[in-house]
């Protein structure tokens, strides 16, 4: 079955009143819809993917392209989820025990059993070693890529823009310039931005990930047109992998075409 008609017939939990309804229902008739697969709505890449949504807003909407996503969770991770990262609340479902990731075949990462553990327990241990880099194709180089900078990528903090990590001093967007420059990503400005991201999910934890079980379920980006039709598509391989091109993660929507 193709994927699009797969998402029509997927039934999810709508964030924004908690109506359980078609997913698809009432998309309008965009030039093209974004659908995006995510995972947690507590992983580093659900938070990041949803920043880059974000801070593209205003092309995505000159562009007439729809967004939707399903995360795993339940409506208070929604909810959250939409509170720390402006997320639009109705455009956000939610997929409890992570199946239509399934049903799509997408990549659950490792799923090695330990026979003393429980299901959640074994998720959190294979979770510990996927951040190793173990099953995760790309994790470490893309770690050490939010510390050492990337001059392909774009500046991702403002200069008068102060980030909050609940950990390190407040940090204005111009610090990182002592770091190596501007108008590209500095060293540490993405690791910063991750660290922001990271103290906000571990202060609420139970919120973000009721269910722990599928801590390693990895998620995916799927571009259809007006018909329906597939024009891009990524599965996601590994932690801090949601994108092909990781400097740019929303390059393949091609602005600027």
């Amino acid at each position: 079955m193709k994927i699009f008609e797969s998402l029509k017939e997927t039934e999810a939990l709508r964030v924004s009143d908690g109506q359980k309804i078609p997913f698809l229902t009432n998309s309008p008739s965009p030039s093209r819809l974004l659908v995006l697969l995510w995972s947690q709505l507590g992983d580093f890449d659900s938070l990041e993917y949803a920043w880059w949504l974000n801070k593209k807003s205003a092309e995505i909407i000159a562009n007439n392209i729809t967004v939707r996503a399903i995360g795993i969770g339940d409506r208070n991770s929604g909810l959250k989820f939409c509170q720390y990262t402006d997320f639009p609340q109705e455009n956000l479902f939610i997929d409890p025990d992570a199946s239509i990731h399934k049903k799509l075949g997408l990549y659950e990462g490792l799923t090695w059993k330990i026979p003393a553990l429980n299901q959640s327990q074994n998720a959190w241990v294979n979770l510990m070693l996927m951040c190793a880099g173990i099953g995760s194709k790309g994790t470490l180089k893309e770690v050490l890529r939010g510390y050492t900078g990337d001059k392909k990528a774009p500046q991702l903090i403002g200069e008068k823009e102060i980030v909050e990590t609940n950990i390190l001093p407040p940090l204005k967007g111009s610090f990182f310039n002592l770091a190596g420059g501007e108008t590209f990503q500095r060293p540490f400005e993405l690791a910063t931005l991750r660290l922001r991201n990271m103290t906000e999910v571990l202060n609420n934890w139970k919120t973000y990930v009721p269910d722990a079980a599928y801590l390693t379920q990895r998620g995916a980006t799927f571009l259809f047109d007006e018909n329906g039709e597939l024009l891009y598509e990524h599965r996601d391989q590994g932690i801090l992998g949601f994108a092909e091109n990781m400097s740019n993660p929303l390059s393949f929507l091609s602005f600027d075409s």
